[in-house]
């Protein structure tokens, strides 16, 4: 089905049920409930699972079949959020314009930051790249936001503003981002007893786009150009040697993966019509890194997988405070409640980057391929079990000869 064989079919099905019914999924609590807390089916969180998830599979792209790492990856994105607003500014407030205009500036970007970079390989390249992002963060925090020409409001961010020109802005359109009259906030509720279900439409249009981004993935993945790609990761000086040049490959690499973080960045801000120089810092590069490793570098799921892991931690486990605690262990004494609030608040709340840490070094340490590989184990074990029965259940129905 659509060219794939399957194996990436049934890979594509798998994902596209998990989006579809995430609303279902994500909210397994009642609403009523002391572990409503855990709950992640509301409609922000919803889109930054699979916005994210189009970064880090882009990302993957390049890290995964290359083997380049880019510490630099946030510029794209932030480039796509800032292109994306100014069609907001001077157009209107269909995401359409604004997503194509976002796609295109960061593949344009990425093309001049590659064909620099990819001259050096290894770390170098990753500094460089890293360099490349600093110096852009640099750029939209200060100086693009000089009066004269202020191209991103500096510390402010870039905002659509009332007296913006908005040129093709209709009367009868929602002063809010929308697919041709289709708010990106229109949300229905759909309450079952105790749970609370919400179907909102900014995450299914961005649900749709990430299951394109993601068929487009699996095409490069079995390419002939997804072959020649890991040729270059597996052994590029040999390549070299052979006289084949591998420099425009890579090349294309980086920016197809800049484009889609270029998408990722124009559906931020479809989300949210601001734009902000911090999308554009190292820590925004380094998470992507993190949701690809932690994933699975070099599969197709493990970054979406990445990127979920790691935004339902930022998410959920930040908003736990010393109250919810509390209210979750108010059945012991007050002396060994407060004893194992005191041991937990560290690893919750504002310190849930050391809960993330600490799971990141088991998954490199254990699984060094990630979630995936952990998926893996799971189901071989379970296929050994399932074995070893109907083994015994053969065995114990077999009568011994006489």
């Amino acid at each position: 089905m659509f060219g794939l064989d399957k194996k990436d079919t049934s890979l594509l099905i798998v994902v596209a049920l998990l989006t579809l019914l995430a609303p279902f999924i994500l909210n397994p609590f009642p609403s009523d409930s002391a572990m409503a807390q855990f709950n992640a089916g509301y409609p922000d969180l919803m889109q930054r699972f699979v916005i994210f998830g189009i970064f880090a599979v882009g990302f993957n792209i390049l890290f995964g079949l290359t083997g380049y790492l880019s510490f630099g990856h946030a510029a794209f994105l932030g480039v796509g959020s800032y292109s994306a607003v100014w069609m907001f500014k001077l157009l209107s407030y269909n995401i359409i314009p604004a997503v194509v205009l976002a796609v295109i500036i960061a593949g344009l970007f990425s093309l001049l930051i590659g064909f620099i970079s990819l001259r050096r390989s290894g770390i170098y390249f990753s500094i460089l790249t890293l360099a490349f992002a600093q110096m852009s963060f640099a750029l939209a925090y200060s100086v693009l936001s000089n009066p004269k020409f202020n191209l991103t409001n500096g510390e402010t961010g870039l905002q659509v503003y009332a007296d913006d020109p908005q040129w093709l802005h209709g009367a009868n359109m929602p002063d809010v981002p929308h697919l041709f009259g289709l708010s990106m906030r229109s949300t229905y509720t759909l309450e079952l007893g105790p749970w609370a279900f919400d179907f909102n439409t900014g995450y299914y249009i961005c649900a749709i786009v990430m299951m394109v981004a993601f068929y487009l993935a699996i095409r490069i993945f079995r390419s002939p150009f997804g072959m020649m790609l890991r040729a270059v990761k597996s052994n590029q000086q040999r390549m070299n040697y052979t006289g084949l040049n591998t420099r425009p490959y890579t090349l294309a690499a980086f920016v197809i993966s800049g484009m889609y973080a270029g998408l990722a960045g124009g559906l931020m801000a479809a989300m949210d019509p601001l734009a902000g120089a911090e999308r554009m810092q190292w820590t925004a590069s380094g998470e992507v890194v993190l949701m690809t490793i932690l994933g699975g570098a070099g599969t197709l799921i493990g970054p979406v997988l990445g990127a979920g892991f790691i935004k339902y931690f930022e998410n959920i486990f930040s908003k736990i405070n010393d109250n919810v605690l509390h209210g979750w262990f108010a059945f012991l004494p007050d002396g060994l409640e407060d004893f194992v609030v005191t041991i937990i608040h560290p690893f919750v709340g504002k310190g849930w980057h050391l809960t993330l840490g600490l799971l990141f070094m088991m998954v490199v340490i254990f699984l060094p391929g990630g979630l995936v590989e952990g998926g893996q184990r799971l189901a071989a074990w379970v296929r050994s079990k399932r074995n070893k029965g109907q083994d015994d259940e053969t065995t114990g129905k077999t009568e011994p000869a006489e």
